[in-house]
């Protein structure tokens, strides 16, 4: 077998053994979740009409996304938008982060970006209020 050959062998058998190495320190996520109340969306009650009220309700989540940047603010980490019932759940490395609705400031939203800092195997609540404006 030429050098070269057990070179290579013995590259690629390190190669795995340091891989698994650090995949092994990698820390396990941990989450986010909470409940986003938007408001105030309308002065009409459309509690009669459920099905109006549903679409209502289901619509004004997807237009206003949540983004969890880093604490620093550089960069965008992840993007989750509510369900229906304005619950939301993301999984995330251990770190420190700040927890912001998309677009707030061109949207002229008011709602209060929130830091917060994920462990390991563990969930940190944040709930989010999101005023409109819009009556």
């Amino acid at each position: 077998m030429s050098s070269f050959l057990k070179y290579l062998i013995a590259a690629s058998i390190l190669s795995v053994l340091v891989g698994s190495d650090a995949s092994s320190d990698a820390q396990p996520s941990g989450f986010i979740e909470g409940h986003v109340k938007i408001f105030p969306l309308s002065d009409v009650n459309l509690a009669d009409d459920a099905a109006a009220a549903n679409a209502v309700t289901a619509e004004p989540y997807a237009e206003y996304p949540l983004i969890v940047l880093s604490r620093d603010r550089t960069r965008e980490i992840a993007r989750v938008t509510a369900d229906e019932n304005g619950k939301y759940r993301v999984a995330l490395p251990p770190g420190d982060y700040i927890l912001d609705v998309q677009g707030r400031a061109p949207k002229r939203v008011r709602a209060k970006p929130q830091a917060f800092t994920i462990v390991s195997n563990q969930t940190v609540r944040v709930d989010v209020d999101i005023d409109t404006g819009i009556r």
